[in-house]
C-alpha cells in the first residue's frame, strides 16, 4: 500500500508492529510476546488494532505480513491468539510450517 510504513519495536520479550500512513497520526499496532512453545522460540500475536481512521485498507494484513515476514527471515515460529491473525493464517496454508 502508498504512503505505509511498518515499523518494529522490541522491549525485551515483547514488542508491536506499528502501521503509520502518511498523512495520518493514527497507528496501527500488532502485539507480540515471546514464548517457548513445543521446543521453538514463537511469537505470541496478541492482539492486531487499527483505529477507525485508517480502517479498512488493509493496514492490518500489512501487519500481519510483516511479522510472516520476519518470521521467515529470522526464523521464529508463530502462536496466532489474536483472532484476525488467525483467520489470515487460514487463509494462507502456505505460512502453515510457520504455525506452533
Amino acid at each position: 500500500m502508498e504512503g505505509l510504513t511498518i515499523t518494529r519495536h522490541k522491549d525485551g520479550d515483547e514488542g508491536e508492529y506499528h502501521a503509520h500512513i502518511e498523512g495520518t497520526e493514527a497507528i496501527g499496532r500488532l502485539t507480540w510476546v515471546t514464548r517457548s512453545q513445543n521446543g521453538h522460540t514463537a511469537r505470541v500475536a496478541e492482539h492486531t488494532l487499527v483505529p477507525r481512521e485508517i480502517g479498512g485498507r488493509g493496514v492490518a494484513s500489512a501487519l500481519v505480513d510483516a511479522l510472516v515476514a520476519d518470521a521467515r527471515e529470522h526464523g521464529f515460529k508463530i502462536v496466532p491468539q489474536c483472532s484476525y491473525v488467525a483467520k489470515k493464517f487460514g487463509q494462507n496454508p502456505t505460512w502453515a510450517d510457520l504455525r506452533v
